[in-house]
């Protein structure tokens, strides 16, 4: 039996209403971030359908197709990278792997609901925040504003990554965060209730924004929430000191704000700096495009991503060289946002050689003809300024 007998068992699963769900796995295809793929029955307005959610490393992409399209899709992902799928029926389950099938008893004998909006599981709970109350993300009965539900994803899936990366520090070396730039606090309020009511962290959580009356705000709202350890503070990212600071975040802050931001994680020895660059405006103008790629970048927008691309490139090596790991990626579809990258450093036990990185900086920007980098230039100012002490 393979992968041409299983098909007829699921087609027949989903004929005789048996069919719970289907998984595909162990992919090996051209698709270098997909993991896997999710098969579910929903019904829309009155209408049976299935629902395949594709699992990629950094975010879930979801299409319902019709029972007829659905099964040529799964026929097509068996031939195409998948080498193996686990079919579960009210009746039996039946795995696929290495084209060899194995019928085993069901390991579910009731059918899922079909409701094509059932409740997804939340880190940021709703009810009884009067923090999202306050910032006119719910109302007073914690149900999700209407005009709200993009912010509200937004934040969830904020803490969702920073939680993620919070779990894998030590707790015992975690003594603060501080949130750079953090407007009317949105995800300030969140992370430290995330931190406080399901880590169990008592960290000490701060808020930077230099716009006063938003300081005044989220004060505000965080004394009538009787919220221990938090507080927001005026002062920009470039004057505040972040000496001591274990965590430092920085989402959206404007073109070389994000510089100052790492600089200052650096600096402070932070555990894990995490932030999401916006307006790259300082590599862009400094651009002299190599000769085979002259045709190419004479047009604005390819300009533009490839400026993006460099700037963001470089604060990733310039991490590494500072002793950090890094990731780059995507954290939220550009339907909500077009500035959607984050890029998280953790820092090293033991940092790694600097000079290879520092090599590939050099000839990134010989290669595009830039002058400087403003985190180099911070980083540069700051180690001779280390040396002058000695």
């Amino acid at each position: 039996m393979s992968v041409k007998d299983f098909l007829p068992a699921l087609e027949a699963s989903l004929n005789d209403n048996s069919f719970v769900k289907l998984s595909l796995g162990n992919y090996k295809g051209a698709e270098a971030s997909l993991k896997n793929i999710y098969v579910r029955k929903i019904s829309i307005k009155g209408t049976e359908k299935l629902s395949f959610t594709y699992n990629y490393k950094t975010r879930d992409i979801v299409k319902n197709h019709d029972p007829e399209k659905a099964l040529a899709e799964i026929q097509k992902q068996l031939g195409h990278g998948f080498n193996a799928a686990t079919l579960l029926t009210t009746k039996f389950d039946l795995k696929l792997e290495k084209g060899k099938l194995t019928k085993t008893e069901p390991s579910q004998t009731e059918l899922p609901s079909l409701d094509h909006d059932r409740k997804k599981k939340r880190l940021v709970e709703t009810e009884g925040k009067f923090y999202l109350y306050a910032l006119n993300v719910t109302d007073d009965k914690g149900n999700i504003l209407k005009n709200a539900q993009d912010k509200y994803r937004q934040i969830d899936k904020y803490v969702e990554i920073l939680g993620g990366l919070i779990e894998k520090i030590p707790k015992g070396t975690l003594h603060s965060v501080v949130d750079m730039g953090a407007g009317k606090g949105y995800l300030t309020f969140a992370l430290h209730d995330y931190l406080t009511n399901t880590l169990n962290l008592k960290l000490k959580v701060t808020g930077v924004e230099m716009r006063p009356d938003l300081v005044r705000l989220c004060n505000g709202i965080a004394r009538d929430s009787n919220l221990a350890n938090l507080e927001f503070v005026d002062g920009t990212i470039q004057k505040y000191d972040a000496t001591g600071a274990s965590i430092l975040i920085a989402l959206h802050a404007c073109n070389t704000a994000t510089d100052d931001a790492i600089y200052k994680g650096i600096t402070a020895k932070a555990d894990l700096i995490v932030v999401a660059p916006c307006c790259h405006q300082e590599i862009r103008p400094q651009i002299n495009p190599p000769a085979m790629l002259r045709d190419i970048l004479k047009h604005g927008v390819m300009l533009e991503r490839t400026a993006e691309t460099i700037t963001d490139g470089l604060r990733s090596l310039l991490l590494e060289r500072s002793g950090y790991a890094t990731k780059l990626f995507e954290f939220v579809s550009t339907e909500h946002t077009p500035k959607n990258n984050m890029l998280v450093g953790t820092r090293l036990k033991k940092p790694s050689d600097p000079e290879p990185f520092q090599r590939q900086i050099d000839e990134i920007k010989s290669l595009y003809g830039i002058r400087e980098h403003h985190l180099e230039e911070l980083l540069t100012k700051e180690m001779q300024t280390a040396v002058g002490r000695l």
